[in-house]
């Protein structure tokens, strides 16, 4: 197609379709290939951008009847490099995108019932502890104590506090053994 073909819709038999078709037949692989190489090879991107230029090129019949030159190939080029280019900055200002493969392998937080409910569970289930293993398992699990800041607290050998916390997880275990993964 050459710059003095028009896109209009004629009496004559040629229709704006086929003079579309004609310029995507004649510029479409020159095209595609640039766009191609400046969508660093992702095919599809590529293609909606050569789609696009075509559009363009559809709504604006003006520019493809210009005498200033002989081939329309530059101005498709150039449209189609443009858009590239936008399309580009658009990418760049929006967050990356994250595919499904990510999500599968992210870790699932529990949300804020859920979350209330494992913490009544374990209330009740530390409540059935003897008032020594209590003792430690507070201090060491909930407070943060190390086992000689409990055992000076407790008035009771470093060993002790070490046993009691053992005891009082294998007693908890028991006693909520949907949670026996977090108790380790």
């Amino acid at each position: 197609m050459t710059a003095g073909t028009t896109l209009t819709n004629g009496t004559n038999g040629t229709t704006a379709e086929h003079e579309l078709a004609a310029l995507q037949r004649e510029h479409g692989r020159p095209l595609f290939a640039l766009l191609l190489r400046l969508c660093d090879g992702d095919r599809q991107r590529a293609e909606d951008l050569v789609q696009e230029t075509l559009v363009r090129a559809w709504q604006h019949p003006e520019a493809l009847r210009a005498d200033a030159f002989d081939s329309v190939r530059p101005w498709l080029l150039t449209v189609g490099r443009r858009l590239a280019i936008d399309a580009r900055r658009a990418r760049q200002a929006r967050p990356a995108e994250v595919g499904d493969a990510v999500l599968e392998h992210a870790p699932v937080c529990a949300d804020h019932a859920e979350r209330s409910a494992a913490t009544l569970d374990v209330r009740e289930a530390v409540k059935t502890l003897t008032p020594e293993h209590r003792d430690v398992l507070v201090l060491v699990y909930f407070h943060g104590a190390s086992v000689a800041e409990a055992a000076a607290t407790l008035g009771i050998p470093p060993g002790t506090v070490k046993s009691r916390a053992y005891y009082a997880l294998r007693a908890l275990r028991r006693v909520l053994p949907g949670y026996a993964a977090d108790l380790r």
